[in-house]
């Protein structure tokens, strides 16, 4: 089935605990009964829809399937999330598998042109098309090439009877005859070029290196989507249509629609509009995938400067095709339960002072129906790679050398099923591009899709199957296979260390001691006791939206918006402190290393391990953020466990816990990755770009190696602890929740501790700083590849709630200077694939300014003509207005946007940050739809004259070393 299984099972993965991003949803364990295994019943197989032919699993009954004469097949749904939106997917079994060797590329670079140009739409019009119909180009409208499938994207805003027919015409077109001639060849050849060599780096040769070694001898072992230069450059129409014809055929072709529209609807416009393309010739059977060769080299050695130092091991079986039953998903759950003891075994050991490694984590994964295989990715400490290798596989080993406890078992499945279980919960709330996705996914993989209730009803059938003994046989199942491999990527030479990684594979493996995790059961009770339950001393309604401000004795200060919109979901956000105001802007501080070190460094007594026991099978989060008045604690839980949250959140901040453990992690993590930074003109522009637009703001600045390494873990307790314990707090409660309910809920936390004292903000923090002009741009270098370069310039605008209306208006300004940059640099000269412009009037600073800004990726010697182009487009705004079209085309999809963002909780908690201690946010709040829509060319041009003045621009350039 798809996922509704392995992606809805929220799997404790190292990627959930981004050493630099923060931990995010955490789930661990509590305390209860093995749930009771119910028989999930099988359908009959007579009259089943053509995607559960050869399965026994219960059909999903909310969509409805069909197949054309010719052989298309569809599947189309009612949802109404986000209102008024219809989600479309269009895959075609055609990707860079189905190329043969010269065709390398080929699949992408159609669907480059099926974009361009097409039946109905006129070369180069398609994007303008869409954005008329509300469309944002990159976001509602897009299309990925993988190794099995090409599969286009629509997210139609507004499902007008008009505007969804004219959508499903033009999709037919696409698919059927797309514009492949040879002056659009020529000019999306230069596009895929362009694209081709922003992607290409130290980590994508990385990626190609592991793929020819885990897949040497099959076609995806050779095969990338993207293609090779030699074989774009010698990329022809006619070779491009001879591909076309052979793949994109009716019976190759899969449509997925979920939207808010009449499914028979739908299904009459797929019959009008794509019952006339007929396939040319014979059918083509799909090319042979091949499968692991057990004679192909076992290992290899990369040396790619600009990396970090990883392992990757792979344990490689043959891919088939199986009946998707429920027999065959209560065996691959179980698989998946115990892949996640193992992981958790790992990521405990990789927290622990001295390990050899800071990350380490495994997959199960049929990839690409090239392989079945069982995957794993170390990050070395300062250890080394061979004592990491040594002491993740000895983990492995010990899984190998006996069974799980059941105690063990319990916790993964608990914290699996209550993943869904909230998917159940929150059925009602799922999107159309979700579901729509899920379906063309269901394709590709070659399993069916089944409703979030019967997917809970599956898993909880196979808790029998997952006793220890099974545990035991699938963890030693999915350590075996054909082929094993090994693969090191160093970031400079190391004495043969070829020679040494056969070695360390081939040596014996003895099985670790004592990683099993074993404890007490961990509850709410084993918090730090807070204070009593505080006192509302006041319930002030916000408009008419039903949101209310309450005031607590102590100072604490909630926005409460107690509705059904989402059902299942509550969103927490706690603000507290001024965030960068709090900051100095000329020192250093390790305000950086807060993001992951506060979700790990623990509570009072109870250390990361003991939050993981405590978490487990709760919805509960620890996001933390620095925002530019507040600092931040946030999560989307649900109604049973938010209650909790605010207790976890108000803890941290009345007991925090010290564990200098995290501290060292952090640290150790960002030194091994420091030096990707410098590996690509985007890492270098991310690194420095942000700090040099605010003047050398110390607060945007990102730590060097040494600032990095000095950080120690007394210090950022005596950095940290003062700000956790003062200033302002703001309770954001936005979701499924009674208002009383919610008000005593922080009543009981928040409004229980006691009053903070006041961090007065410094002036000169206040202020949002813009460097001087410079004549010349900056010149930075990057240590990657010899023809990328990247380029930006900016003007600097204004800042702070008093004109927030101008600084909406400029984001229009910057759509329209980001439309024409595409106009110029990608479609008609592809001298760049994404160049872009955006604008940052900082709302929080009340004096200074934001800054409007444009920037791309190009080769070297295309830098000048950017900015020559950049000025050009500056100085035609501000001399002209605008057409109404081209107004229009930026606005249409803002609109949409709008229309569909403030629909969810998400967006009003947004609007409202700061709003509790400013109301002057309300106000902001409820004009920003007419700010931003309302402006007209004449604004702009005006907009356009006062900020974007060459004589006050600020241009940065980063070249390739020795350039």
């Amino acid at each position: 089935m798809t996922h509704r299984f392995p992606p809805r099972a929220l799997i404790l993965t190292l990627a959930a605990l981004s050493l630099i991003a923060g931990q995010g949803d955490v789930f661990a364990r509590a305390p209860a009964k093995p749930a009771k295994a119910q028989p999930v019943a099988a359908t009959p197989v007579a009259a089943r829809p053509w995607l559960y032919e050869n399965s026994d699993v219960p059909v999903d009954a909310a969509w409805r399937f069909g197949t054309l004469p010719n052989g298309l097949r569809y599947a189309v749904r009612r949802n109404s999330v986000p209102p008024g939106l219809l989600s479309i997917r269009v895959r075609v079994d055609a990707g860079s598998l189905h190329e043969k060797p010269e065709e390398s590329g080929y699949a992408h670079f159609i669907e480059h042109l099926t974009f361009r140009g097409s039946k109905f739409v006129p070369d180069g019009e398609s994007k303008r098309i869409w954005q008329r119909l509300g469309v944002t180009f990159g976001s509602d409208s897009n299309a990925q090439t993988t190794p099995t499938a090409t599969t286009y994207a629509l997210d139609l805003p507004d499902a007008s009877v008009q505007g969804l027919e004219e959508s499903v015409k033009i999709l037919a077109g696409m698919m059927s005859d797309p514009n492949i001639v040879p002056a659009a060849v020529e000019a999306e050849r230069a596009v895929v070029l362009a694209e081709m060599r922003e992607r290409e780096g130290a980590t994508s040769r990385a990626q190609d290196a592991a793929r020819a070694l885990f897949f040497a001898g099959q076609p995806l072992g050779a095969h990338a989507p993207i293609g090779t230069v030699q074989s774009l450059r010698a990329a022809s129409a006619e070779t491009l249509r001879a591909f076309h014809e052979r793949w994109y055929r009716p019976e190759n072709v899969v449509i997925a629609v979920s939207g808010d529209a009449d499914p028979k609807a739908i299904e009459a416009l797929i019959l009008k509009h794509f019952s006339g393309w007929k396939s040319e010739g014979p059918t083509v059977p799909a090319p042979d995938f091949g499968k692991p060769d057990p004679a192909a080299p076992a290992s290899a050695v990369v040396v790619q400067p600009g990396t970090h130092t990883s392992v990757s091991l792979a344990w490689l079986r043959a891919w088939t095709a199986k009946a998707d039953t429920i027999v065959y998903n209560q065996r691959k759950l179980a698989d998946s339960v115990a892949i996640q003891m193992i992981n958790r075994r790992l990521e405990e050991a990789a927290r622990r002072p001295g390990s050899a490694f800071l990350q380490a984590s495994i997959d199960v994964d049929d990839t690409s129906r090239s392989a079945n295989g069982t995957y794993i990715s170390i990050i070395p400490s300062a250890e080394g790679w061979e004592a990491a290798l040594r002491e993740v596989r000895a983990i492995v080993e010990d899984a190998k050398a006996s069974a799980p406890s059941n105690e063990e078992i319990e916790r993964e499945y608990r914290a699996f099923e209550t993943s869904l279980a909230i998917d159940v919960e929150n059925q009602d709330t799922e999107a159309s591009a979700t579901q729509a996705g899920n379906l063309t996914m269901a394709v590709d993989i070659r399993e069916t899709i089944v409703s979030p209730q019967v997917a809970l009803d599956i898993y909880r059938s196979a808790r029998p199957v997952m006793t220890p003994e099974f545990m035991l046989d699938a963890t030693r199942r999915m350590f075996s296979g054909d082929a094993m491999r090994a693969l090191l990527v160093l970031p400079q030479e190391e004495p043969d260390a070829q020679g040494r990684l056969d070695a360390a594979m081939q040596g014996p493996v003895v099985a670790a001691q004592g990683v099993r995790i074993t404890g007490k059961v961990v509850t709410m009770a084993d918090l730090p006791a807070l204070p009593p339950a505080g006192i509302a001393v006041s319930r002030t309604p916000v408009g008419a939206l039903g949101m209310e401000f309450v005031t607590f004795a102590n100072g604490v200060r909630m926005t409460l918006f107690a509705n059904e919109g989402e059902k299942g979901k509550v969103r927490v956000n706690v603000r507290f402190g001024h965030g960068l105001l709090d900051l100095s802007h000329k020192r250093a501080q390790p305000g950086w290393a807060a993001g992951y070190v506060l979700g790990a460094n623990g509570i009072g007594s109870l250390g990361q391990r003991e939050l993981d026991e405590l978490t487990n099978a709760r919805r509960l989060g620890f996001d933390f953020g620095i925002d530019e008045e507040a600092f931040e604690l946030s999560a989307l839980t649900r109604p049973a466990d938010y209650r909790d949250q605010l207790r976890l959140f108000a803890a941290k901040l009345y007991a925090p816990g010290w564990d200098p453990a995290p501290v060292e992690r952090v640290k150790a993590g960002m030194l091994a990755a420091y030096d990707s930074a410098s590996a690509t003109p985007g890492g270098v522009m991310g690194r420095e770009l942000g700090w040099l637009l605010r003047k050398k703001d110390a607060r945007y600045r990102t730590p060097d190696r040494a600032e990095i390494a000095a950080l120690t873990p007394d210090a950022f307790r005596t950095f940290w602890e003062p700000i956790l314990a003062s200033g302002p707090i703001e309770v954001q409660i936005f979701g499924d929740v009674k208002a009383d309910e919610a008000i005593d809920a922080v009543a009981q936390t928040f409004g229980a501790l006691p009053a903070r004292a006041e961090r007065p903000v410094k002036r000169a923090a206040r202020k949002a700083r813009f460097p001087r002009h410079n004549a010349k741009p900056l010149m930075l270098t990057h240590t990657g590849d010899a023809d990328q370069a990247a380029a930006v310039i900016a003007w600097p605008t204004g800042a702070g709630l008093a004109n927030a209306r101008e600084g909406r208006q400029l984001e229009i300004l910057a759509q329209i200077i980001n439309d024409r940059l595409f106009e110029r640099l990608r479609a008609a000269e592809g001298v760049a694939y994404s160049p872009g412009a955006q604008a940052d009037w900082p709302l929080g600073f009340d004096r200074g300014r934001g800054y409007i800004l444009a920037m791309s990726q190009l080769k070297p010697g295309s830098t000048d003509y950017f900015f020559t182009l950049v000025r050009e487009i500056a100085a035609d705004l501000a001399a002209r207005p605008v057409s109404a079209d081209e107004l229009q085309r930026v606005l249409a999809p803002m609109r949409q946007l709008l229309s569909r963002a403030s629909t969810g909780n998400a967006y009003w908690m947004d609007q409202m940050e700061g709003a509790a201690f400013d109301r002057r946010y309300v106000a902001a709040m409820t004009s920003l739809p007419r700010d931003l829509l309302s402006v007209s060319p004449e604004q702009l041009r005006a907009l356009a004259a006062k900020y974007l003045v060459d004589k006050k621009s600020y241009s940065v350039v980063v070249l390739p070393q020795g350039k």
